[in-house]
């Protein structure tokens, strides 16, 4: 396995995580990066909506998709 030197962002987690080593902390941390991200996706998820990308049809379609077979047949 290759060695990697640790990006900035996780430098900065491991500090931040260095003063506080409280479980309750780490669940708050946690959730302020679920929150973040869940933020994301939901305006992703609008932007395809808006656009006409996604609609109610096509997630008729793959509301019952084996999406992790369709990945790995797709590369």
């Amino acid at each position: 396995m290759e060695a990697r030197t640790l990006t900035p962002i996780q430098k900065d987690l491991l500090r931040m995580f260095s003063f506080d080593h409280s479980d309750a902390f780490a669940k708050e941390i946690k959730e302020v990066i679920t929150r973040h991200f869940q933020t994301k996706v939901d305006a992703e998820t609008e932007r395809l909506w808006e656009s006409g990308i996604l609609n109610q049809e096509k997630l008729d379609l793959i509301r019952n998709e084996d999406l992790h077979a369709i990945r790995k047949r797709n590369g």
